[in-house]
Parts: C-alpha cells; structure tokens; sequence
C-alpha cells in the first residue's frame, strides 16, 4: 500500500509557473483580440506563431530578472504584484520596439496599454491563485530527520524551515529530545519502518552524517531496508548544498577532496570556449557604456567627489598572479593612507556620490578593461587584494583555490550573499566561490547574469 504523493519539486514549482505564465500571458492577447478590435496583434497572420514564441521568450527573461522564479517572491503577494508589473511593462516595451521580429506598432496607440494590460492582468491573477491554491501544506515533501548529535539536528532543522519552507518537517529521530522544538520527536525505541514511513506520508529520509555514531549505526539495517524498497534517502550535506547553494561547511575539512571535483569546469572545451566569446564580447559592450558613462561621472565626481576619477589598485588573478583592477573611485582620497582596511557597511570613507556610484555598479564599469586584457572575467569570483588572500589563507587554507579561475566581474557569491566585512562572511563567501567553481557552467553563469541585473535595478549594490 503506498500513498498519494502531491509534493511539487522545486524544479516542477518553477516549471509550472513559467508554463503558466506564458499560458495566460498568451490567453490574455487572444481574449483580448476576440472581445475587441484589437488591430496590433492579428492571429490570421502567416508570423503569428513567430510573435507569440518572441512574446513568450520575453516573459521569460524579463520574469527571469524581475525575480518571477524565485520562489520566496512567488509566495508573497506584494512581491508578487511588483514583479508581475515590472515584468509586463518592460515586456510591453521590448515587445513594440522589435518591429522585425513582433508586429509593426497600431496606429492606434492606445492598443499597447491594452496589450500591456492582456500580459499582465492574466499572470497576476493565475498568481494570485498560485499562492492560494498551490502553495500549501498538502503539496509539500513531507521530510523525516535522522541525527544522532542533538546540535546539528537542530540546526538542520532550522535551516530547512527558514529556506526550504515548501518542505514540511514530519520529525526527527535523535538520541536525545530537542526542547523547545516545534517538530514531532520520535524516540530511539521506536522504528523506522515502511508502516511508520507510510502512516505519516514520508517522502524523504535525510541522515544528518557529520559524524559517525554508534546510534546512526542501529538505525543502519533499518535504513537499508527501506533503501531496497526504493525510498528516497538523502545525506543532509547533499541536502544543504541544494538548499543554499553553497558548500557545506563540513566539506571545508581535511576530506576537501573526496568531496569536491573542481577540475570538470576546466576540461570542457566547448564551454571554455563560449565563456571566452561571452568576455570579449561583453568586454567591447562594456567599454562602450564607459564612453558614454565616463563624461557624466567626471561632472559628478568634479563636485562631489573631488579627486581623481579613476583609481588602480592590486589584485590577485588567476594562478594568483597580481594584476591591477580599475574603478571609478568611490573613497575619499586619503582612504588608506595607513594601509589596506576591510570596506565595513556604511563606511565614512565612501563619500555620497560613491555611494551612488556603488549602488548602481557604476562604479565597476572600467573593470571590463581588465576583462578585455585578459585579467578578468564576467563571471567568476571577485578579485581580492593581495593583503587579504595572505590574512585569510592563514585562517582558511582552501581560500586560495578561489584563484583556480580568472576573476569576475560578476560572481555567485556576489549575488548570493551581501558585501563582506568581516572574516567570517568572507569564509561564507568562500562557500559560494567553490560551489560555483564546482558547478561552473552556462546555465549557471546565466542565472548569475540574470541575478546581477535583478541587483543592478533594484539597486541592491554595496
């Protein structure tokens, strides 16, 4: 006897909404077009396939970058609006100026807010009924939690409950109870048998192995049985890295190695080669934004940030070879005239047109004459300075592996985790460096693409 399982993934979760938001954005133009004269969008027409995939790619790309696929956003009804009329909007706009590809603009104007309106109306309301319908206990994976230290159960618990909250947490297996924990306790006496796994609809067992135990042991030849009889079981290393994208702290031990290739990302030509094609041509897109930056930043720098425009400073590249990075200068002139210092948040040292310049990455703009020479790249981990590899290589001896890639412009870590301070939040960024140069390949540079936009206009920069 098994039970019915409702759970959606959160690859199905973000499949659905992509599917159905093409679905209704494409039902809108077409209500729109049999209940009114609308004359810009013509269904008879011999392209009107072609318009409807480059209306579909659109909603996309732009629910891409307004965060329509992130899923704490797509539970959230006011992040949900915001995102939905971004992504309309701009849809709309992208949408009438690409003549060659989408109709040619109506006579009547007034028809693009119609069109605006058919695209966005429709996915607002299916997503209204995603957050009532869909999102819900009932369509959760139900999760059984097996550890033998008390801790690091609790902390595994936690985690899942802050950022995997489409998993429910049916309870947990430990020598010891939890207090003042919300999550079902079950005792060492009791068994972790396929009757208990189907009387509380368990869709996945997760072993919490940091460290071996003579309790993880007993519970073996249990686990085993189930194992055979085709239940999922997971390893909460395995399970951590899913969730935050990051390496596990655990890993960053004297068993680095067993755990982590980072050598594939390198030997695929193919991917190397597209890699390079993406730098130099994002390169020669981006010294052309500096030409036409460059003039406005003199005139503010001239008045609000008197000094010099631009500054050089040392860095280590790939191999760890040091190069010198260049930025518009953010930090009165005097910043470090007693040596290298930590940038803290909210440090006086920015001034306020710095701190404009920072916000908007205006200010990494002539970093891609770096990338251009070679020394960077687009997407990689950031470049530090020579003082601070030396200082954190001591504490954390995997740090230099970060210069196993060329440097980026753009990195997993910078869109995942907020400007570092401190050597702790350089160690968690540490973390999202070697999942990227572990899982390094063009899926992933996209998303780091998309995610660096989404931070460029909501203005989420240091």
């Amino acid at each position: 006897m098994t039970y019915k399982n409702n759970h959606f993934s959160i690859s199905e979760r973000k499949f659905v909404l992509r599917f159905f938001d093409v679905f209704f954005a494409i039902l809108g133009v077409v209500l729109l077009s049999v209940f009114l004269n609308f004359e810009y969008f013509n269904f008879e027409s011999r392209s009107s396939i072609k318009y409807l995939v480059v209306l579909s790619f659109y909603v996309l790309l732009f629910g891409q970058i307004f965060e329509m696929y992130n899923l704490k956003v797509a539970n959230d009804h006011y992040l949900v609006l915001r995102s939905t009329i971004l992504t309309g909007l701009i849809t709309t706009l992208f949408y009438v100026f690409t003549p060659i590809l989408t109709p040619l603009l109506p006579e009547n104007k007034i028809q693009i807010l119609y069109f605006c309106l058919a695209i966005t109306v429709p996915i607002y309301l299916w997503r209204t009924l995603y957050i009532q319908f869909v999102f819900l206990p009932l369509f959760f994976s139900r999760i059984l939690i097996v550890g033998s230290n008390k801790q690091d159960v609790e902390n595994l618990i936690k985690l899942i409950q802050i950022k995997a909250s489409d998993n429910l947490i049916v309870g947990y297996f430990c020598p010891n109870k939890i207090e003042n924990l919300a999550v079902k306790y079950f005792s060492s006496e009791e068994l972790i048998s396929e009757k208990m796994i189907l009387k509380h609809q368990i869709k996945e067992i997760v072993i919490d192995s940091y460290s071996s135990s003579e309790f993880i042991a007993s519970l073996t030849p249990q686990l085993i049985t189930l194992f055979k009889k085709g239940y999922k079981i997971t390893n909460s290393n395995k399970l951590i890295s899913d969730i935050t994208e990051k390496i596990p702290k655990t890993h960053l031990d004297e068993n680095f190695y067993n755990h982590i290739n980072l050598s594939n990302g390198q030997k695929n030509r193919a991917y190397l080669f597209f890699h390079k094609v993406f730098d130099i041509i994002g390169a020669i897109i981006g010294i052309t934004f500096l030409l036409c930056f460059t003039p406005f930043v003199f005139v503010g720098n001239l008045f609000l940030n008197k000094g010099k425009l631009f500054y050089f400073q040392d860095r280590v590249g790939v191999g760890g070879d040091i190069f010198k990075i260049i930025k518009f200068r953010t930090m009165i002139s005097e910043a470090e005239n007693e040596g290298a210092v930590w940038t803290v948040k909210n440090d006086s040292r920015i001034t306020k047109f710095g701190k404009f310049l920072r916000r908007t990455r205006i200010d990494e703009i002539p970093q891609f004459i770096n990338i251009l020479k070679g020394e960077m790249s687009i997407i990689g981990p950031r470049p530090e300075r020579p003082e601070f590899v030396d200082e954190l290589s001591v504490n954390y001896p995997f740090y230099t592996i970060r210069n196993v890639v060329k440097p980026g412009l753009t990195g997993w870590a910078q869109v995942k985790y907020p400007y570092a301070s401190t050597k702790d939040e350089q160690y968690i960024k540490l973390r999202y460096d070697l999942y990227y140069i572990k899982e390094r390949n063009l899926l992933l540079d996209f998303k780091i693409i998309i995610k660096t936009i989404s931070t460029v206009l909501f203005l989420r920069g240091t």
